[in-house]
């Protein structure tokens, strides 16, 4: 089984609430969901939040869709991942995303997913010889080395630093694949993080989620091209 874990969180420093932000009439966090599922290679999908009382909204939310949250240690990422894992039964693979990413692509999922298996890597991204805009993040992570690092950590390094980073940084210990893009667009940053983000991706998503709305990286850039009110995000 591939399980997709939603890392999100209600709290954010500079856009507080930023996951129930309507897109086109429905939160972030529920067109994350739905573009999420438009991946070929994914079983099963949940989102990780904490069991703070901030992220009862949006708990609440998702459990009234019929979408599989689990809510645990706002500052323990490992046990966060090991509870989702254990709860979805026999897992192979993990597939991490974050909150702030509204442009997840499913086809570069679906790719990123693919090369972890023909490569038999232990962790394949496209965040470590990054190629493709911030934002499209992809980390795919077997379940044996997430039980393995979550085993070794102890409370105090858990809450300093998540699991896939301790991955990201034992190459030697934990294989690694690196999905790349045919252009470089590392300059570009589509997270949201800010008012100004935020209405950066509603422009986007009213420019092309009413005709697809599993719309493509390539889809956000033929739109930056002709949109000067963008350009920003272009440059």
């Amino acid at each position: 089984m591939i399980l997709a874990i939603l890392q999100v969180r209600m709290t954010s420093p500079r856009l507080p609430g930023k996951a129930m932000a309507p897109l086109r009439g429905e939160p972030m966090v529920w067109r994350q969901v739905e573009r999420l599922r438009l991946a070929r290679t994914l079983s099963r999908i949940v989102v990780a939040t904490s069991a703070e009382a901030a992220d009862d909204p949006l708990a609440s939310f998702l459990v009234a869709r019929g979408q599989t949250v689990f809510r645990g240690e706002p500052e323990n990422l490992s046990h966060r991942f090991m509870r989702c894992v254990e709860a979805a039964g026999p897992v192979g693979h993990v597939v991490r995303v974050k909150g702030d990413s509204p442009f997840v692509d499913p086809a570069i999922v679906d790719e990123t997913v693919h090369l972890a298996l023909s490569a038999g890597a232990a962790y394949a991204s496209n965040r470590v010889e990054r190629t493709y805009p911030r934002g499209l993040e992809v980390e795919v992570v077997t379940a044996e080395a997430l039980a393995r690092t979550a085993a070794e950590t102890d409370e105090a390094t858990a809450a300093q630093t998540s699991p896939l980073a301790r991955i990201r940084a034992e190459p030697g210990r934990y294989p690694q694949a690196h999905c790349l893009s045919r252009r470089d667009l590392s300059h570009l940053d589509w997270r949201v993080k800010t008012p100004a983000d935020l209405a950066f991706a509603r422009g986007v998503y009213d420019a092309l989620h009413p005709a697809d709305p599993g719309f493509s990286m390539g889809d956000v850039l033929d739109v930056l091209q002709g949109r000067q009110d963008l350009a920003r995000w272009a440059a």
